[in-house]
């Protein structure tokens, strides 16, 4: 039975024609932005479609915005951003990736229960956090879900996310807490949609239902539509996505988290054994210079790509794939001139081309080109 077109994903491979045309029209945008096709290929442009349900109008506005967004904070530099108090807020703030799910997907946690919003803003500031923020959304795109995706052998481009809310209290239903949220949360949605596969709010509350009531407003329903809000009975569903063992001893599974920094090390297959630190700050000075200059190296082959794209479309433009043969050269067509009492055609080169010399040429433009075509 063929599938109907509102069953299609619009994930890569899982699409309609309607969505194989708006992707095609959105990579021409693209590329006439002069955006390098091999940052943006067709699953990063896929992931801000389904973000605009395949609206182009929307979805150009939407990454218009982005790019907007990108060049204002420098995100082709946060690499390099080093984010000192990193330890100090990891106590304030426990947080971090732990294994995959069954999916293959990277396993975010944040133990909101246990945030001390007072002391974390008494190590860093709001404008610090928000690059620490765009730097980690980075290292997933760049460093997690390529590794998961080797590891799973499929693509893997979302993530596992859960919000433990345990040890929280009254203090969580504050603006401050609401604003910290609402950071968070607006630096995902608008610049790296589509990057939640699926969110577990856990030890959730009596409290938490005015909370929820606050947040859902500024999230999209395809977005809230993925997060699902449990109290204290949490495993079953858990281990239905994940196993046993790549689940935290403090959400009951058997990966050991609770006296270790195993949560901080950032464990899995970007790093499996815990010795690959995931940020810079916490590499080596040498280490980030050698990053640096792969960012940099990788800029450069970026560019040379872009360069050889457009003088391959201007050699196609000139349809030198089949040559054209050039009509003799015949000096009658000109006047003449004497130079040296010597017979010149008044040709615009004062030259004459042989018909063997002009065949060379063109065998040599058509050589230039199968090259270019093989890159």
């Amino acid at each position: 039975m063929s599938k109907k077109d509102k069953d299609y994903t619009g994930f890569p491979g899982d699409c309609n024609q309607t969505q194989l045309k708006a992707l095609s029209d959105f990579r021409n945008i693209v590329n006439q932005m002069g955006l390098s096709e091999k940052s943006y290929d067709d699953p990063y442009l896929l992931r801000f479609l389904r973000a605009r349900k395949f609206d182009l109008g929307k979805t150009q506005q939407m990454f218009n915005d982005f790019i907007k967004w990108r060049k204002e904070n420098d995100v082709d530099n946060i690499m390099t951003y080093m984010f000192d108090e990193l330890p100090q807020v990891r106590t304030h703030y426990p947080h971090g990736y732990h294994k995959t799910d069954k999916m293959g997907r990277p396993i975010y946690i944040e133990r909101i229960g246990m945030l001390q919003l007072n002391k974390l803003f008494e190590v860093t500031t709001e404008q610090r956090l928000i690059k620490y923020y765009i730097q980690s959304y980075e290292l997933l795109l760049k460093r997690i879900f390529p590794a998961c995706s080797q590891a799973k052998g499929t693509k893997i481009e979302q993530s596992f996310t859960i919000l433990d809310l345990k040890g929280g209290s009254m203090k969580m239903v504050s603006k401050q807490v609401y604003n910290f949220i609402q950071l968070a949360s607006n630096i995902g949605q608008n610049n790296y949609p589509e990057i939640l596969g699926k969110m577990y709010i856990v030890n959730a509350p009596m409290m938490f239902t005015g909370i929820w009531a606050m947040i859902k407003i500024w999230l999209d329903e395809k977005t809230k539509n993925k997060i699902t809000i449990l109290g204290s009975s949490y495993k079953e569903e858990l281990l239905k996505h994940i196993d046993i063992d790549n689940l935290p001893d403090f959400l009951g599974g058997n990966s050991k988290c609770e006296s270790t920094d195993a949560l901080s090390l950032n464990i899995g297959p970007w790093n499996p054994d815990g010795t690959k630190p995931l940020f810079p700050v916490e590499s080596p000075p040498q280490l980030v210079e050698e990053v640096q200059q792969q960012l940099e190296q990788t800029q450069e082959d970026e560019d040379q790509q872009q360069q050889l794209d457009q003088l391959k479309n201007a050699l196609a433009d000139m349809k030198l794939a089949t040559p054209v043969e050039k009509p003799p050269h015949n000096p009658n067509k000109y006047e003449v001139t004497t130079q040296n009492n010597h017979i010149v055609s008044d040709t615009p080169l004062n030259t004459e081309v042989g018909e063997e010399d002009n065949q060379f040429s063109q065998q040599q433009q058509q050589q230039l080109y199968q090259q270019l075509q093989q890159e």
